[in-house]
C-alpha cells in the first residue's frame, strides 16, 4: 500500500484473503487517518465499520501467517522429532508394561522392545499365546517401527534444512537442537553459551539457585567430540562445538550455503583440547576457552 491508499485501496472488502495479502505486505511511511481516508475512499461507512473490517482482514493475516510457519521445513522437523520422542519414551513404558505381565505367565519371560518383537511375532513360546498380551506387545512393536521410521525420515530431511549444521552435529541431534528451540531461525539467534547447555534446563537452573554446579553441557554431550573427550576437558570441547554449531545454524538460516571449513575448523579444534591429556596438560580451563569459542 501507499501512503494515500491505505492497505485497503483496490481491495474488496468480501475477500478477506486479498484483504489479509495487503495487511501483510503493505507498509506506511507516515501515520494518517485511516478510518477516515476508508470512509472518504467509499470503502467503509464509518469508523466502526472500518474497524469491523480491520479486524477480519488482521485475523486472516495472521491465520495465514502461522500457516505458513507451520509449513516450514525446519517446523515440520520439530513435530518428527518429538513425535520420534514420545514413539520412542511409550515404546519403552510399554514394553516394561508387557515385561511385567508376561512374567506373571512365562518365567522366562524378556524384557525391552525387542522382546516385545519376539511376543508379536509369536517367537517367545507358548506360554505367551493370550491374546490381550500379543495385542500389547503388537502396539510395543508398532511404535517402536514407528520411531525408526520418523528418525530415518530426520535423517533425510535434516541436512536440506541446516546442511551445516547437520554436517557438524550428524543429522538427529541438529534436528534436536532445531526442536528444543523451536525452530532454525530460534536456533540461529542463540548464543553459543545457550546452545551449549541447551537440554540441561533443570541442572542450569538448579545451579542459578545455587543448588549445584554449572553444567558443562547439554544435549550436545552426545557429539562425538564432546563425549570422546577427557571428563577433566569435556567443558571446553562442548565450549568448542557450541561456538561452532552456532555459527552453522546462523548460516543455515541466512545463507544455506554449505561451508565445510567450519566441520575442519572444529576437528582442529577439537583435536588440540584431545591432546591436552596426551601431553600430561590435563584440565577445563573455563577462563581461557570460554571466550575463543564463542564465535
Amino acid at each position: 500500500m501507499t501512503d494515500t491508499d491505505g492497505w485497503f485501496a483496490d481491495g474488496d472488502r468480501d475477500d478477506p484473503d486479498a484483504l489479509a495479502a495487503a495487511v501483510r505486505e503493505g507498509s506506511a511511511g507516515d501515520p494518517r487517518d485511516w478510518p477516515a481516508v476508508a470512509v472518504e475512499a467509499g470503502f467503509a461507512s464509518d469508523g466502526d465499520d472500518y474497524y469491523e473490517v480491520l479486524k477480519k482482514a488482521t485475523t486472516a493475516a495472521t491465520r495465514a501467517a502461522v500457516t505458513d510457519r507451520e509449513r516450514a521445513d525446519d517446523r515440520q522437523l520439530v513435530h518428527a522429532v518429538r513425535a520420534m520422542d514420545d514413539c520412542a519414551r511409550t515404546a519403552n513404558e510399554l514394553a516394561e508394561r508387557l515385561a511385567e505381565w508376561a512374567g506373571t505367565v512365562d518365567p522366562e519371560a524378556g524384557t525391552g522392545v525387542e522382546y516385545a518383537r519376539a511376543v508379536a511375532s509369536g517367537e517367545a513360546g507358548d506360554a505367551l499365546e493370550e491374546p490381550t498380551i500379543r495385542s500389547l506387545a503388537e502396539r510395543v512393536a508398532g511404535l517402536a517401527d514407528e520411531t525408526d521410521e520418523l528418525r530415518s525420515f530426520i535423517e533425510q530431511q535434516t541436512p536440506a534444512v541446516a546442511p551445516n549444521l547437520s554436517a557438524l552435529a550428524e543429522p538427529v541431534l541438529a534436528a534436536r537442537l532445531i526442536s528444543l528451540t523451536g525452530g532454525l531461525e530460534e536456533l540461529a539467534k542463540k548464543p553459543s553459551g545457550t546452545i551449549q547447555v541447551l537440554g540441561a534446563e533443570d541442572a542450569l537452573f538448579a545451579h542459578l539457585r545455587g543448588h549445584a554446579p554449572s553444567p558443562k553441557h547439554g544435549i550436545i554431550y552426545t557429539h562425538d567430540a564432546v563425549r570422546g573427550t577427557h571428563p577433566e576437558n569435556r567443558g571446553s570441547a562442548a565450549r568448542a562445538v557450541a561456538g561452532k554449531l552456532a555459527i552453522a545454524a546462523r548460516v543455515d538460516h541466512y545463507s544455506g550455503e554449505l561451508k565445510p571449513e567450519l566441520e575442519a575448523e572444529l576437528a582442529e579444534r577439537i583435536e588440540t583440547i584431545q591432546a591436552r591429556n596426551a601431553d600430561g596438560n590435563g584440565g577445563d580451563d573455563t577462563a581461557t576457552d570460554g571466550g575463543a569459542d564463542d564465535e
